[in-house]
């Protein structure tokens, strides 16, 4: 089973991508076999709608690399995924800033953040004792 299952989402997979690359007028720059399986898939689309035409072209594609992938026999039916699309994006993360943690007086551990005038202050007086030592 586990041949199918990778047979069957490269199968998706390379033909997601072929499609795609048909559509942006890249075709001629496939392998010879993903223009087989495209010629299939328009071939299929004068008889049956874009998803069934897709599903059938997917189809030919998995029990391909079935064989391929050295699966034996005839190639075992993979469930068919779900064609509804996904209405939350469950994928997709938003990024959000964390709020800043407050230092509080009582914490002995937390960093005190030192002023950005101290630190260009100190910078200047160890510029100015360098370049006194030197003259």
């Amino acid at each position: 089973m586990l041949i199918a299952r990778r047979a069957d989402t490269r199968a998706r997979a390379d033909f997601a991508t072929w499609k795609m690359m048909a559509k942006l007028n890249g075709a001629s720059a496939l392998p010879p076999e993903a223009q087989n399986f495209l010629a299939i898939y328009n071939k299929l689309l004068g008889q049956m709608s874009e998803a069934d035409a897709g599903e059938a072209t997917i189809q030919e594609m998995y029990r391909t690399y079935y064989v391929e992938m050295g699966g034996a026999g005839k190639a075992p039916e993979v469930p068919a995924r779900s064609r509804e699309p996904v209405a939350d994006n469950g994928n997709v993360t938003t990024f959000r800033r964390l709020p800043a943690k407050k230092a509080s007086a009582s914490d002995p551990n937390a960093k005190r953040s030192m002023p950005v005038a101290l630190i260009f202050a100190c910078l200047v007086v160890v510029y100015v004792a360098i370049r006194y030592y030197w003259k």
